[in-house]
């Protein structure tokens, strides 16, 4: 039976992607930059993975005091290597209690992870504990329906193949089963609004459908095996069956994904960005 105990994130892995994935995290930032006031910010980077999106707000921010906080201690050891002067916390964002009155709550990508019931709540809870002034900035994928991610649901779902038996024991694509592999669609931009604009002076939202041009499909796998894709390699103990499910992912990738005239491909990569300003 394979074992379903949640393994650690690889810090390599997702680096492989590292330019187009720290690309969100400037874009987020060069809409925050103009609204904290404060000379010599606190600022939590949630969910800050290796460090690249630390890095980068310290660009903007070099006089700030920036904690960053994830929950993967192969990430951590990786952002605590690249930015020793930075303190880098093991943490839960569902749980997590900035320390103090922070300036600026940061966050690439880590709301895309939460169970849709917490997300809004854990967002709000945050945003409602920051001072006046107090500013909370969030991107998060927004990919439920692109073929990189149903292709995952479809795959898994397949009957009699070495991988099946790995997913017998979960409802792929039910959103009422919380222990399936896939992750819960990303809320619509007026959720976010109204839940945060009681207690906001400014909210500002916006989506991006990012076109990142990839060698291949196997590079999309390559690029996924990093994020969303780590869930459902985690329920497969054996390795064989791994190997099948990602070559058969991988052909499928191949079939949605058309080839552009020099036979790269384009992943789109939807995000839906999120700033407020605490009233």
């Amino acid at each position: 039976m394979a074992s379903h105990e949640k393994k650690d994130w690889s810090a390599t892995q997702y680096l492989k992607f590292n330019n187009e994935r720290t690309r969100p995290v400037h874009d987020l930032l060069a809409q925050i930059a103009p609204l904290i006031s404060n000379p010599n910010p606190r600022i939590y980077d949630l969910g800050c993975g290796p460090g690249n999106s630390t890095l980068a707000i310290q660009s903007i921010f070099p006089s700030a005091t920036i904690t960053g906080m994830d929950s993967s201690p192969d990430m951590l050891a990786k952002a605590r290597a690249s930015m020793p002067d930075v303190e880098f916390v093991q943490g839960d964002v569902s749980i997590y209690e900035p320390g103090e009155a922070a300036d600026l709550l940061f966050s690439n990508a880590v709301f895309h992870w939460l169970r849709s019931p917490a997300r809004i709540p854990t967002l709000s809870k945050l945003f409602q504990g920051l001072k006046s002034g107090g500013v909370v900035a969030v991107q998060m994928p927004s990919n439920y329906h692109e073929p990189s991610h149903s292709l995952m649901r479809t795959v898994a779902s397949l009957p009699n193949k070495p991988w099946s038996s790995s997913f017998a024991s979960t409802s792929i694509g039910d959103l009422n089963d919380s222990t399936r592999p896939d992750l819960d669609p990303v809320e619509s931009a007026a959720e976010f609004y109204n839940a945060l604009i009681p207690h906001a002076s400014f909210v500002n939202l916006w989506k991006t459908n990012y076109s990142h041009i990839l060698k291949d499909a196997g590079a999309i796998v390559e690029w996924v095996k990093g994020t969303g894709l780590q869930p459902y390699l985690e329920r497969m103990g054996n390795e064989s069956a791994k190997e099948a499910y990602l070559e058969e992912y991988e052909t499928r990738l191949g079939d949605a994904y058309e080839g552009l005239a020099d036979g790269k491909v384009i992943l789109n990569y939807p995000r839906q960005f999120i700033v407020a300003v605490r009233r």
